[in-house]
């Protein structure tokens, strides 16, 4: 069973796309998704692998990704009781 067989849904979000992927040394889910307007894309990682880092810590590692389109991007982070961590990116509004 993957690490990411168990990231929740929400019903209104459709996702567009998503792949596990490395991202440095740490195991990531890529979702490219689309809610209510906006399109964005998500690094989402398991709780327990970035437990030990602040939330500064890990959105650094994700501004360093070439998928980053801008290191002045605004990257949103939460951590879930679901036991994951999103790091959004990207956002945009849809046409």
């Amino acid at each position: 069973m993957s690490k990411f067989s168990r990231v929740p849904l929400d019903e209104y979000t459709t996702i567009l796309g998503q792949e596990t992927a490395k991202l440095g040394q740490y195991d990531v889910l890529h979702q490219v998704w689309s809610w209510d307007g906006v399109t964005a894309e998500s690094y989402i990682f398991c709780n327990d692998d970035v437990a030990e880092m602040d939330d500064d810590e890990i959105k650094h590692i994700v501004a360093q990704s070439p998928r980053v389109k801008s290191e002045n991007d605004n990257i949103n982070l939460t951590r879930s009781d679901s036991g994951y961590t999103f790091v959004n990116f990207n956002a945009n509004l849809s046409d």
